[in-house]
């Protein structure tokens, strides 16, 4: 199991509670997606975690490292395989979009996870990536605490830029960016607009095309 599989291996319910915990910030982030994410078409989620994103965006298929989160992802009517973004297992050109929400900060190598995401989409296929932008200010305190969270200790945060770089050197191209989650560190009251591009809001939601 790679290295940083491991707290969700150890705290897969303390990781779910979260989105219970903080169902505003959820919410908005699942809109965020939504916004870029196909109408129709076969997806997939790199990184399913427990299924919050995939279960109600309608996604019914997942690849996930840690076996405790792809015991919640199932409980949620998901198919979940086991596996790591960067060696996928699927044939080439199988899926019209592929989703990773809050997994790239967790991948080993995110150029080669990057390049399997564009092996296993058909051409004109969408690769949707929804992170924290490690510039914001809440990608800034998520940095200051890293090494008091479990999971946050382990992940390797980035820029909307650097992302950019990779996805480029990926071979995608078409970029269109949605964001949510605006400056307030003490806590949102409601659920937060949804704003084309990006420098604004804490979580970014990336779209690119094979």
């Amino acid at each position: 199991m790679p290295t940083k599989t491991e707290p969700f291996e150890t705290h897969a319910l303390r990781y779910d509670e979260w989105f219970e915990w903080h169902k505003l910030e959820y919410e908005s982030e699942l809109l965020a997606v939504k916004e870029q994410l196909p109408e129709r078409g076969t997806g997939v989620e790199i990184g399913v975690g427990s299924g919050r994103f995939a279960a109600p965006l309608g996604i019914t298929l997942g690849v996930e490292p840690s076996r405790k989160m792809r015991a919640l992802a199932q409980q949620r009517g998901i198919k979940v395989v086991a596996g790591v973004a960067e060696a996928l297992p699927f044939a080439d050109a199988q899926f019209d979009y592929a989703l990773m929400v809050t997994t790239i900060c967790f991948v080993d190598d995110i150029a080669v996870a990057f390049k399997e995401a564009y092996r296993v989409l058909k051409p004109g296929g969408r690769l949707i990536i929804g992170f924290i932008d490690k510039n914001s200010p809440m990608g800034k305190l998520y940095q200051r605490k890293k090494s008091e969270n479990v999971f946050y200790k382990v992940a390797t945060f980035y820029s909307v830029d650097e992302v950019v770089s990779h996805v480029k050197k990926a071979r995608f191209t078409n970029f269109t960016f949605t964001q949510t989650i605006f400056p307030n560190l003490t806590g949102i009251q409601t659920i937060e607009p949804i704003k084309d591009g990006y420098g604004e809001g804490a979580f970014v939601v990336l779209k690119a095309i094979k």
